[in-house]
């Protein structure tokens, strides 16, 4: 008989899995919690007119901003500036800006500055629809 063993191989005990549903909702209301939707910003100064009548948007994450306003880099100057989301966007450019095939039945919200001349937003509109965006809503506050 020898006096050493032979090692036999121990098998490594198996990592439970038990927690790992906890741990994973944990993380999901934590991030669900510490979210937070990312509003648009504007770049542009815009007074409301204000309206008698208002109705409100049905689904607004279906809905294009476009604002119309003096640019908030240059405030002592009057410089109008055409937002369309999160950007400026040329008056040429306002067609291509909201061409796309998957959005023609999307809201296009228009807000635009109460000094602002009616030929501009003329201009604008006929550039919407030439992009075949048919439903303009205009944005305004209520007359108190």
């Amino acid at each position: 008989m020898s006096k050493f063993k032979k090692i036999q191989e121990k098998e490594n005990p198996q990592i439970s899995t038990a927690s790992l549903p906890d741990i994973v909702f944990m993380l999901l209301f934590f991030f669900m919690v510490v979210t937070v939707m990312k509003e648009r910003d504007k770049l542009v100064d815009i007074t409301l007119p204000k309206a008698s009548e208002i109705n409100q948007i049905k689904n607004p994450r279906k809905t294009d901003h476009l604002y119309i306003g003096n640019d908030l880099r240059y405030q002592n100057q009057n410089i109008t500036k055409i937002q369309i989301n999160d950007k400026f966007v040329p008056l040429n450019k306002v067609q291509a800006s909201l061409t796309h095939p998957e959005k023609t039945d999307d809201v296009v919200a228009l807000q635009i500055d109460k000094g602002i001349t009616m030929g501009l937003v003329t201009d604008v509109k006929t550039e919407i629809r030439k992009a075949n965006r048919l439903k303009i809503n205009y944005i305004s506050q209520v007359r108190p």
